[in-house]
């Protein structure tokens, strides 16, 4: 029997049916979820709490690898795509869950890191790749997200989250009741999507760590080495201590790991439960194969995975100038000027040596004879200043787009013009706009088309990655960044005749 006398406080007759009604409501649902909702996990074998069939597993992993498609670009290398999903299919087969149907993607990302979603949803970011240094690597990456999928970690979070949610809401329904406020079933909050939070943040230290103890047992059982799983956690924690030390910011592969992973005790304790290296057989050893596929492999920003905006900017080395111009409009330089242009406009920009110290406005009235400036405006960008206006009339198609601006000891002249008199105002503003987004190439910055990419060379007797790095076209960091690429961080160097990858 429930007693619904609380410190006294009477209710009426509808309010204590409804409390009754939560309370019971709650009870019920709990028991029933303790009751029937445990089931073995067909990884472990242990009983796990779920509240969702794997058919519910299957929808959801379906809808949000939709999302994912639709808001990360994906790296259109069918030949690279095709030899991860190899690799991946090969240690997917030996798993405790062989009949899912696995997909394999590349996310054209230079971030490091790699996530699953349920039911067979694995995707690696290309940034993570280029610092794997063997197929056993790349496949060790591969079999730690495969075993969040076999443990059924995302369906198990979720579980959790939405007791949390329901005992959330059976006490706030008995507060709102007792309290007389105003409660309704669209205000109770939702579970979050436990699955798109852990690509950034991880499923937490207990299922990591089950995840790489699933993840080296189907290395071997795949014929990999499965100290692979610790190689590929150092080169990541590597990583994670040099971005701290230089910006005083990092985040570890799945946030894990404060230690040093050699010095983990319950890693090594994780990886050791699979069994003794010289108690399996190794037969993948295809490092000549993987080499094949990361040699050429961009670093960094790619151009298809950059905004509109930096794809459509445009570097003058030379001038030491950037700007943005419209999408899709034609470019033609010169030593001195730059042309852009399309069907419905055109912008050119001239240098010459700036001779005088006067006033941008003054420089279009004196040196352009420009005197009938119309929308005539100051410009201020960047540190930079100039000066822009209209010079004609917009109403017979004759008015143009006049700007200067000054840079160091230049002075940069902007003409553009309308072809189409019908959208005036519209390809008015995209000139204004190239104009606005003129500044000087920043230290360290690379331009558009210029990607960096890897290049696999043998280290000779006398390989120095200090010496090396000074050619390197790393912009900042050449040394470190090699050593980390590599698996020599901080220190070390390689043997004569070991295969390196550099930057080129």
């Amino acid at each position: 029997m429930i007693n619904l006398s609380f410190c006294n406080v009477e209710f009426s007759s509808s309010a204590r049916n409804s409390i009754r009604n939560a309370v019971i409501a709650g009870f019920i649902f709990l028991t029933l979820v303790f009751l029937t909702s445990c089931a073995v996990n067909p990884a472990t074998g242990s009983a796990n709490l779920v509240l969702m069939s794997e058919n519910k597993e299957k929808e959801i992993g379906q809808e949000e690898h939709e999302k994912v498609l639709s808001s990360q670009p994906l790296f259109e290398d069918e030949e690279l795509l095709a030899y991860v999903r190899e690799v991946g299919n090969r240690v997917a087969k030996v798993s405790h869950r062989p009949n899912l149907e696995y997909t394999f993607n590349i996310i054209d990302s230079p971030d490091i890191n790699a996530f699953a979603l349920p039911a067979g949803y694995v995707y690696v970011n290309r940034g993570l790749v280029t610092f794997m240094n063997s197929e056993a690597d790349l496949a060790a990456v591969l079999a730690h997200e495969i075993g969040h999928i076999t443990a059924r970690h995302a369906v198990q979070q979720q579980a959790r989250g939405a007791l949390a949610n329901v005992a959330s809401t059976v006490g706030g329904l008995v507060t709102a009741v007792a309290t007389g406020s105003s409660y309704v079933g669209s205000q109770i909050s939702q579970v979050a999507s436990i699955w798109a939070q852990t690509g950034l943040s991880g499923f937490g230290r207990e299922m990591e760590l089950e995840a790489d103890q699933l993840g080296a047992e189907y290395l071997v059982n795949a014929g990999y080495d499965p100290s692979a799983v610790i190689d590929v956690i150092t080169v990541l924690k590597n990583q994670e201590d040099f971005s701290r030390r230089v910006s005083g910011t990092g985040r570890g592969y799945h946030g894990l790991f404060a230690t040093h992973p050699r010095n983990d005790t319950r890693l090594q304790q994780a990886i050791a439960a699979v069994g003794q290296l010289e108690d399996t057989e190794v037969t993948q050893e295809n490092d000549a194969r993987f080499r094949q596929f990361i040699d050429g492999l961009i670093i960094g920003n790619s151009n298809a995975s950059q905004s509109a905006e930096a794809r459509n900017r445009y570097y003058q080395t030379l001038l030491g100038y950037t700007l943005v111009f419209p999408d899709e409009w034609e470019v033609s330089e010169t030593t001195t000027t730059v042309t852009a242009e399309s069907d419905v406009g055109s912008l050119k920009i001239e240098a010459q040596r700036l001779q005088d110290n006067i006033e941008p406005r003054v420089f279009i009235r004196d040196n352009l004879g420009i005197t009938n400036l119309q929308k005539s405006e100051s410009l201020s960008q960047y540190r930079l200043i100039g000066h822009t206006g209209v010079m004609g009339s917009s109403e017979n198609n004759t008015s143009e787009r006049v700007a200067v601006i000054y840079l160091g000891p230049r002075v940069f002249i902007f003409r553009g013009e309308v072809e189409d008199g019908s959208a005036y105002n519209e390809i008015d503003e995209l000139l204004l706009a190239s104009i606005r987004s003129f500044r000087a190439i920043q230290r360290g910055e690379t331009s558009s088309g210029s990607e960096l990419k890897i290049k696999y060379v043998q280290a000779s007797e006398y390989f120095d990655f200090g010496v090396v790095a000074r050619s390197s076209k790393i912009s900042q960091y050449p040394e470190e960044t090699l050593r980390i690429l590599n698996g020599y961080y901080p220190i070390g160097t390689p043997e004569a005749g070991e295969w390196i990858k550099l930057v080129e």
